[in-house]
């Protein structure tokens, strides 16, 4: 697995803790999400959408932090926008793994050489590189030629330096499953430590609605990629059991509450993909937010949706409840012959809510008399042209 023994140990101690505890709903990952702003504007992604007022705004050191001890989550997951462009990074990631929190800071790699020196090789440190296949479909993906040789060096940088290096991908409908497997059989000549990899979420306001997956198809396409990888030992940093639940052997609901987010409107209800709403701590997010509204079969926006900011932590707890299990399919490998899992019905789920718009005006409308200060005009300056 490409998962550190030690973040294992930590990880597995702290649920246990929690369970013992007679905790019903806790954080596994905190999503850390300090600005909007990216230098890629992807077709498939839809978390830049918004004015200029909110894109120019970044969560400070000080709330970051606020954050991390609030939620009190393990590890700290550091997406965006693309992070390197806020101007306090390297500070953060530092005052976080002086927390012994596990940090994956995601990255589309365009400016990782650059910044390198701001951080220090760490086991809590590892940088999560967006890479959606060989180079036609990563160029493809992020809309830009020459972005995948750009990747491809600061991997290897990173890697000379001493830093832990994951790659995040993302598959969509056009994918091959022959070229998936050939994706990650290069992810191990990189010499990267382990791959993330999950479909992508139907964004409402992503330019490109026509290449996400529905369940069943996200199935059939992990039967196909793990089927060609049979033998090849393949390094996830997933659980066994999150793979075989996207292979279509496992029937699982989702646990937002196990991946809360963070970003500059406050903490997001319900998840990292949903912006339904916001509470204005972690415990109003975790005590006022009705999740049995959310969820496949319980909302239309959650119908087709397999990543694993959602179902991994579902997938963690079945492996800390069902060892035995999770030591088989690991052994055995994923199934990719036997009938499907049941599917939970839709039948009875809500109609999808189109909230955007209004979360957008009302936060504009309280923030409009804040000052966004002087580093952050600076950086929101400098991220337009920076690629």
């Amino acid at each position: 697995m490409g998962i550190p023994l030690i973040q294992q140990i930590k990880v597995g101690s702290y649920i246990l803790r929690n369970r013992l505890a007679g905790r019903k709903r806790f954080p596994l990952v905190l999503m850390l999400e300090p600005l909007f702003r990216c230098n890629l504007a992807c077709a498939g992604c839809g978390k830049i959408d918004y004015p200029d007022e909110i894109l120019n705004r970044r969560l400070s050191l000080e709330e970051c932090l606020a954050a991390v001890d609030e939620c009190g989550a393990p590890i700290v997951s550091i997406p965006g926008g693309e992070p390197l462009l806020h101007r306090e990074i390297g500070t953060i990631v530092a005052a976080i793994v002086a927390r012994k929190k596990f940090i994956y800071l995601c990255t589309n790699a365009l400016l990782l050489e650059k910044k390198l020196d701001l951080f220090r090789p760490s086991p809590y440190l590892t940088f999560s590189v967006h890479l959606d296949g060989l180079k036609e479909e990563h160029d493809k993906s992020v809309c830009q030629d020459g972005v995948y040789d750009r990747v491809v060096r600061a991997i290897h940088a990173a890697k000379a330096k001493g830093f832990r290096v994951n790659v995040n991908c993302t598959l969509f409908n056009n994918m091959q499953p022959a070229r998936v497997a050939a994706f990650f059989d290069h992810c191990r000549e990189l010499g990267v430590d382990g791959i993330t990899v999950s479909p992508g979420y139907a964004y409402e306001r992503a330019p490109d609605q026509q290449h996400f997956l529905n369940r069943r198809q996200t199935k059939e396409l992990f039967r196909d990629v793990f089927r060609l990888g049979k033998g090849k030992n393949w390094e996830f940093s997933q659980s066994t059991l999150f793979l075989d639940f996207l292979a279509g052997n496992q029937t699982y609901r989702c646990t937002p509450w196990s991946n809360p987010t963070r970003n500059v409107f406050g903490w997001q209800r319900p998840c990292y993909l949903l912006g339904e709403g916001y509470a204005k701590s972690f415990t109003e997010l975790m005590e006022t937010t009705v999740w049995e509204q959310y969820g496949t079969g319980n909302y239309e926006k959650c119908a087709d949706c397999m990543v694993h900011c959602g179902f991994e932590g579902t997938a963690v707890e079945d492996t800390i409840s069902n060892p035995l299990k999770a030591l088989f399919v690991n052994l055995r490998g994923i199934n990719t012959t036997k009938p499907m899992a049941p599917e939970i019905p839709l039948e009875d789920q809500r109609s999808a809510d189109y909230v955007f718009d209004h979360n957008v005006l009302d936060f504009l409308q309280k923030t409009k008399h804040e000052p966004l200060g002087k580093k952050t005009k600076a950086g929101a300056a400098k991220a337009s042209n920076v690629a």
